[in-house]
C-alpha cells in the first residue's frame, strides 16, 4: 500500500516542477518538513519524506534528498524525525460557535448522574446575580450511572434543580441538542402551565398528572428558548459581536490544539454569517470554516443568491450550503423511525419540519446552486429525505454534481443503504456517536434494528457511498484522534464492541477525516490531500495512525497544527 517516491519518477518531472536544482528564489520554500513519515492520502495512497511549502501553498511532495533543492536561509525547516504527517483534519460536521460557547457554558458532559448535574447548577447559582439565566449543554440521562429518582421515561423531575435556583432561569441542553431542560423559573417565564399544548414536531414531557416535568423535546425547545433569546437581545449589537468573536475565538483555538484545519459549521443564519464575514475580511479566522445556512425559507429566497462564497478570504471561508432537519436525535427519542421504539410502544419520533417546506428549501437550493445537508438520524428520516432528494433530482435532470448530503444517517433500512450511492448522496457521518450511544441502541431499536441499520459505515463504503467524519461539537469532543478510534475498533470506555462487522479500515477512515471532507465541502481540488499547488494544512502526530495499535491511536497527541503553511499550534 506504500509507495515511496524513486529518484527515477522525481527525476522525470512527477510534480511539474523545473528548474528545481538552480535554488532560484522563486523555488526556495518558506517552510520545509523533512525526515518524516508522510501519508499524502493522494490517489495511490503515497507515503512521502518530506514537503516545500511557499506562499500557504504545498510546492513539493517527494524525498529528502530533493528537498534539500527547495531550502534556502529564509526556509523554516522542521525534521519530523520520523513522525507521521498527514493532511490536517476536516471536521464535516459541527456546530464551530457552540463548541465556543461550550467553553463559556457549564459542560454537563461529565457528570455521573443527576445529583451532580444539580450540583454543577448550584455552584453556578453562587456566581450569578438573581435573574441571569444559567445555560448548560452535556447531560444525557442514559449516561448516568444510576437512573434518576423519580423519573419519567428515564428523565429527571425538575424539583431539586428547582429548589437550587428559585431566582435563575436554568436552561440545560442535552448531550444531542434535540432537548432542553428548564427549571420552575424558565417555565414560568415562558408561560409553561398544565394546559400549555405541545407545539407541531415537540413534546413537552410531562407527569402522570399531566404536570411539565421540565424536558421539551425537539421543537418543544422553542418554548423556552424564545425566552431566553429576548434576554439576549437586549444586549447592544455590540455586546452581541464581540460575544460571537469571542466564541468563534475559543472554538478555533480548541480545533487547532486538535490538529483540526477545517471545519464545517452546521446551521447559522444570515446574520451570523455577516459576521464571520468580517472575520475573514479581518484575517481572524485561524481555521477554514465551511458555514451551513439555516434560516427561514422567506430570507433564503430573498438572500441565497447573494450569500453564495467559494473560498472567500483567502480560503477561510466557504458558504454554499443549506441546513435543514427533518427529525430529532435517538437519545431524546426524536428519531423518526419506520417501527416504534422498543423501549417506548407507540412512538415513532418526530418530524420537525413538515416534508414539503423541506421540498420547497430543496428547490431553492436547486436553484441556486446551493447544496443541501439535512439533518436525518431515523431511517424513516433518511428514507423521507432520499426520497425528497430522489424527487427533486428527477424534477431537474440537467443538473448534476450537486453533492447532496444526509447529516448523520445513523440509522438505516436495510433497503434504503443502496440508494445513498445510487443516488450520489454522501453520508456525513460521525464515528464517535457510535460509540458513545452504543449503550442505549439496542434498547432504543431492539438488537436486531441495531444490528441491521446502526451506524452501518461498511455497508454504506462498500456500496460505493462517501463517508465525511466528525464530531457533531459540542455533542462530543472534537477531538478528532477519539473519533478516528471510533472508526475503526467501534469500542466504547470499557472495551465492548459495537458490531465490529461495520468497522472502517485505518485508511478508509483517514479519508473520511481528509479527502471526502473536501470532496463534501467541494474542496477537493484545494485541500484533503498533500500534492502540489493544495493549501499547506498538515498536522503532525505522535503516532502513526495507519500502522500503530488499536490502544496507542489513544494516545496519539497532535505536536504541529499547520495552516497556509503557518505553525498555528505547537505542543509543548
Amino acid at each position: 500500500m506504500k509507495t515511496i517516491f524513486t529518484i527515477a519518477l522525481l527525476s522525470a518531472g512527477l510534480f511539474g516542477l523545473t528548474n528545481c536544482g538552480d535554488n532560484k528564489m522563486e523555488n526556495i520554500a518558506d517552510l520545509v518538513l523533512k525526515n518524516g513519515n508522510i501519508a499524502t492520502v493522494d490517489a495511490k495512497n503515497t507515503i512521502a519524506q518530506a514537503v516545500a511549502v511557499k506562499d500557504g501553498k504545498i510546492l513539493f511532495v517527494g524525498s529528502n534528498r530533493e528537498i534539500e533543492k527547495f531550502i534556502g536561509s529564509p526556509t523554516e525547516v522542521i525534521d519530523l524525525d520520523g513522525k507521521f504527517a498527514m493532511p490536517g483534519f476536516i471536521e464535516s460536521h459541527a456546530h464551530f460557535l457552540g463548541l465556543g460557547e461550550s467553553l463559556v457554558n457549564l459542560d454537563l458532559r461529565s457528570a455521573k448522574n443527576w445529583n451532580e448535574v444539580v450540583a454543577i447548577v448550584a455552584d453556578a447559582v453562587k456566581k450569578h446575580k438573581p435573574g441571569e439565566w444559567i445555560v448548560g449543554r452535556g447531560w444525557h440521562q442514559e449516561k448516568f450511572n444510576s437512573a434518576p429518582n423519580p423519573n419519567v421515561n428515564g428523565y429527571p423531575i425538575h424539583d431539586e434543580l428547582s429548589k437550587v435556583s428559585p431566582e435563575n432561569p436554568v436552561m440545560l441542553s442535552h448531550a444531542s441538542g434535540h432537548a432542553v431542560f428548564a427549571n420552575s423559573k424558565a417555565k414560568q417565564l415562558a408561560g409553561v402551565t398544565k394546559s400549555t399544548q405541545n407545539p407541531s414536531g415537540g413534546t413537552i414531557v410531562r407527569d402522570k398528572s399531566g404536570n411539565a416535568i421540565g424536558v421539551f423535546e425537539e421543537n418543544g425547545e422553542n418554548l423556552i428558548r424564545k425566552v431566553y433569546d429576548e434576554y439576549l437581545a437586549k444586549r447592544s449589537p455590540q455586546q452581541i459581536e464581540d460575544q460571537y468573536r469571542k466564541i468563534a475565538k475559543l472554538a478555533a483555538e480548541d480545533c487547532l490544539k486538535k490538529g483540526i484545519t477545517s471545519c464545517s459549521d452546521a446551521g447559522q443564519p444570515f446574520d451570523v454569517i455577516d459576521v464571520y464575514k468580517r472575520l475573514a475580511d479581518e484575517k481572524r479566522l485561524p481555521v477554514r470554516v465551511n458555514v451551513m445556512i439555516q434560516d427561514t425559507y422567506e430570507k433564503m429566497g430573498d438572500k441565497l443568491p447573494l450569500y453564495k462564497l467559494v473560498g472567500y478570504g483567502n480560503g477561510f471561508l466557504t458558504v454554499r450550503s443549506i441546513k435543514q432537519y427533518i427529525d430529532g436525535a435517538l437519545g431524546s427519542r426524536g428519531a423518526w423511525l419506520l417501527e416504534p421504539y422498543s423501549d417506548l410502544p407507540n412512538h415513532y419520533g418526530s418530524n420537525v419540519t413538515p416534508i414539503q417546506e423541506l421540498k420547497n428549501v430543496a428547490e431553492l437550493a436547486i436553484n441556486y446552486g446551493f447544496q443541501m445537508r439535512v439533518h436525518a438520524i431515523g431511517d424513516r428520516g433518511n428514507r423521507e429525505v432520499l426520497n425528497i432528494y430522489q424527487e427533486k433530482f428527477m424534477q431537474h435532470p440537467k443538473t448534476v454534481n450537486l453533492r447532496w448530503a444526509i447529516e448523520h444517517t445513523q440509522h438505516l433500512s436495510e433497503k434504503d443503504v443502496y440508494r445513498f450511492a445510487h443516488l450520489g448522496v454522501i453520508a456525513a457521518m460521525q464515528s464517535v456517536h457510535c460509540t458513545s450511544d452504543m449503550g442505549f441502541v439496542p434498547e432504543r431499536l431492539g438488537k436486531k434494528r441495531a444490528k441491521e441499520g446502526a451506524y452501518v459505515w461498511k455497508k454504506l463504503i462498500n456500496s460505493g457511498v462517501v463517508i465525511c467524519n466528525g464530531t457533531d461539537a459540542p455533542v462530543e469532543d472534537v477531538d478528532p484522534i477519539e473519533c478516528f478510534y471510533s472508526a475503526v475498533t467501534r469500542k466504547d470506555g470499557n472495551g465492548n464492541v459495537f458490531y465490529p462487522e461495520q468497522k472502517m479500515t485505518r485508511l478508509e477512515a483517514l479519508k473520511s477525516y481528509t479527502v471526502n471532507g473536501a470532496y463534501a465541502s467541494f474542496e477537493e481540488d484545494a485541500k484533503g490531500t498533500i500534492e502540489r499547488g493544495k493549501y499547506a494544512d498538515l498536522v503532525v502526530l505522535s503516532k502513526d495512525l495507519l500502522n500503530c495499535s488499536d490502544e496507542e491511536i489513544k494516545n496519539t497527541k497532535v505536536l504541529y497544527t499547520i495552516i497556509n503553511g503557518k505553525v498555528t499550534y505547537e505542543a509543548k
